[in-house]
């Protein structure tokens, strides 16, 4: 069994349903958010984007003797006196969650470092650019109708990544970007090195950790790879994750298809890509998260 631990900073707006509150912020400003919050401190937020995400992940736990092999840390702008409504809603839905960071409308992300946060997810761009600059795996939360959360058909935490700009770096995305798809395919299968790292490679490394504990028929953690990329530009793929020693559970080559119906029938917890237009199709039926990184986002 591994002695290291997976760690996953949260803001409060992903793991809760803080939009009423958020309005009041904007309308009203800051003073009238305050208020509202105290006033209501004992009333139980509603779970919000991540909260599935974040049950599952704690959940990891109960498969281990002794210490924790997952912590999630709440990392968010509130004040302590603000976030005292965070905390008890915290309480109230039962999750072992017990260190914070409350930065009084500062970005948290100077502390992901400090925390040792291998992933942090916010439903702030701004946060989670500064994040990533810090070479932390960060993506944003992407809203949807939390009435079209739906119930997961599975124990097993199920975590979907797209590859270029996420998992491995964007410089072929960037040829393609600048040259087209035929100089694209001509750059992968030509090139005789494997792809670098991207944001999310270390995020990968870490859950490998986890996966290696168990069996694989017993494993709580399961992995896909969702790409347009499609053959002959997949084996560049392939001969990188083998070099990395990194283990993929499904690995979906879709040559440019949709991806939406893909993760739906993968059952993702969750889906990480780089370009909004995968992340706004798939939104309505995963949870989706942004990773600002890369050409497409500059």
């Amino acid at each position: 069994m591994q002695d290291s631990k997976l760690i996953i900073g949260i803001s409060s707006r992903a793991l809760f349903d803080l939009d009423e509150s958020h309005e009041i912020y904007k309308k009203h400003g800051l003073k009238s958010y305050e208020e509202y919050q105290i006033d209501n401190e004992d009333k139980t937020l509603k779970p919000g984007q991540a909260f599935s995400l974040v049950n599952k992940i704690l959940n990891i736990n109960d498969l281990y003797d002794g210490d924790d092999r997952v912590e999630v840390i709440l990392l968010s702008r509130n004040t302590s006196d603000t976030g005292l409504r965070i905390r008890n809603s915290i309480e109230d839905h039962n999750l072992n969650i017990s260190r914070a960071a409350f930065c009084g409308g500062e970005s948290p992300h100077r502390y992901v470092k400090d925390f040792g946060v291998h992933l942090f997810l916010s439903s702030s761009i701004e946060d989670v650019k500064l994040a990533i600059q810090s070479n932390v795996a960060a993506a944003t939360i992407m809203s949807r109708s939390l009435e079209k959360n739906k119930k997961s058909n599975s124990d097993i935490l199920k975590i979907a990544f797209d590859g270029d700009a996420v998992i491995f770096s964007d410089e072929s995305e960037k040829v393609f970007h600048e040259k087209g798809l035929e100089a694209f395919i001509e750059n992968e299968v030509n090139s005789l090195s494997v792809l670098k790292e991207g944001p999310f490679k270390s995020f990968l490394v870490e859950l490998n950790k986890i996966q290696n504990d168990f069996k694989i028929n017993e494993c709580p953690i399961r992995t896909a790879l969702v790409t347009a990329r499609s053959a002959p530009s997949d084996k560049r793929v392939i001969k990188t994750l083998r070099k990395w020693g990194v283990r993929i559970d499904e690995s979906l080559f879709l040559g440019g298809m949709e991806k939406a119906k893909f993760l739906e029938s993968f059952d993702a917890d969750i889906f990480f890509d780089d370009q909004k237009k995968h992340i706004m199709s798939a939104k309505d039926t995963t949870a989706s998260a942004h990773v600002p990184y890369g050409v497409k986002n500059n």
